[in-house]
């Protein structure tokens, strides 16, 4: 009896194991769409440390006092790698649940497998490949899309994820340092890993293309990233960011019309991402501000999200950046987080607070469908930008997607919830 016992035993205890062909974060369910399978390269991943010296320490400046800072930046970066057959590709990501700044949420270390090998060996045989810089939202962290950056990855990338300082959930800080710091944390980003490039003792030399750079910000990263794009700030906003800051006027420099900003605008970005990008419905932009977006944007946002707004949100600024080629993936019914991992088991324990869920779920749809929906999408935008891969226009026809069901390359019946749109360049 306690042998057979045993044997019905094992197969409870093989669930709780995880070997390189379970399910992990970013694997395409059943009904993916076509691209959200991973490409050929096989991925690497390292942590790297780098600093952005002299920048406005406005956590501690003043309309009359102006404080500087070397400011630290965590980097995780994600690359085609040169792997034997029989290595596998498997890591464990560090992360943390909790709030910073909340008593009683305190931060809770957990941690997740990812299909990528720590440190391996960089693969530059089909290099240099493009560069595709991740931002994340406020609070958030530069792993909570690795069903992104590891994909990405395996189609020929190379990705750079940030942990953007006193933004994440282990240092959130004043907001003020993110409405800052956000599109300047991106730019200088590019710039350093422009000079790894080139550095012989780095593995990113001859590995990297930023001339063929995009960048994909959630939340606050998608503000930063419309920022970037050529999306000025309004008056409103530089006025409201100078009040809450002692009556320092930093961010006169990132508005719309100030010289600063227009020679700061670098076309080494040939492609945006801006999922659920946070600020329209707080007047972080007008119709001339939106107006400066040159550069081809894919927005993604749902159709409820009640943190960044829809109608007067995402839609807006799709509407409103008149002078780009843009395109509109909406989840309809679906509220802000359109763009995270899962949720795991740790954040699904017992006597959480419900926002850890919540950080990575949505309330209407399955997470996972969401993500190899992205993945499909920015797959297709990615590659036509940055690869000139024309095959993939027809993955990005809005018109024929009116015209159709299923949409290309969506399985029948699995394109419903979706809505696309796209927009031409009026000037």
């Amino acid at each position: 009896m306690k042998k057979l016992l045993f044997i019905l035993f094992i197969p409870f205890l093989l669930m709780g194991q995880t070997d390189s062909n379970s399910f992990l974060i970013g694997d395409p369910l059943p009904d993916a769409p076509k691209l959200a399978a991973r490409g050929e390269h096989r991925v690497g991943v390292k942590t790297i440390q780098v600093v952005n010296p002299d920048q406005i320490d406005i956590l501690n400046s003043s309309k009359e006092n102006t404080e500087l800072y070397d400011r630290p930046l965590t980097l995780e970066v994600w690359y085609p790698a040169s792997l034997d057959q029989k290595e596998t590709e498997e890591v464990i990501y560090d992360q943390v649940m909790g709030n910073f700044s909340d008593p009683k949420r305190p931060l809770i270390p957990f941690k997740f497998k990812g299909r990528a090998s720590r440190d391996a060996a960089s693969d530059s045989s089909e290099g240099p490949y493009p560069l595709i810089i991740v931002s994340h939202g406020y609070t958030g962290s530069r792993l909570l899309f690795t069903y992104l950056t590891e994909n990405l990855a395996s189609k020929g990338y190379v990705v750079v994820s940030i942990d953007h300082t006193d933004s994440t959930f282990q240092d959130a800080n004043a907001f003020n340092s993110t409405l800052l710091n956000r599109s300047l944390d991106d730019i200088f980003v590019l710039n350093e890993i422009a000079r790894l490039s080139k550095d012989s003792s780095s593995f990113l030399n001859g590995l990297v293309d930023t001339e063929q750079a995009g960048l994909i910000g959630y939340s606050m990263g998608g503000y930063g990233a419309v920022n970037v794009a050529g999306g000025g700030y309004s008056e409103q906003a530089v006025n409201f960011f100078a009040s809450s800051s002692k009556g320092n006027d930093a961010l006169r420099k990132r508005k719309m019309g100030n010289p600063d900003f227009i020679n700061s605008f670098d076309n080494r970005f040939k492609a945006i991402v801006a999922m659920a990008p946070w600020g329209m419905g707080y007047g972080v932009w007008d119709a001339e501000g939106l107006k400066g977006i040159k550069i081809p944007t894919l927005f993604i946002a749902g159709s409820e999200d009640d943190i960044s707004g829809y109608e007067q949100g995402v839609k807006a600024i799709y509407e409103g950046a008149v002078n780009c080629e843009r395109y509109l993936l909406t989840y309809i019914n679906a509220r802000h987080n359109i763009a995270p991992n899962p949720p795991t088991q740790e954040v699904m324990a017992p006597g959480l607070h419900i926002d850890e869920y919540l950080r990575y779920a949505d309330s209407v749809w399955d997470q996972r469908r969401i993500n190899n929906i992205n993945q499909h999408f920015i797959t297709a935008f990615l590659g036509l930008k940055l690869k000139n891969k024309k095959d993939y226009l027809p993955y990005l026809d809005a018109k024929g997607f009116a015209e159709q069901e299923p949409w290309e390359g969506f399985l029948p019946r699995t394109s419903v919830g979706l809505e696309f749109r796209m927009d031409k360049p009026s000037e």
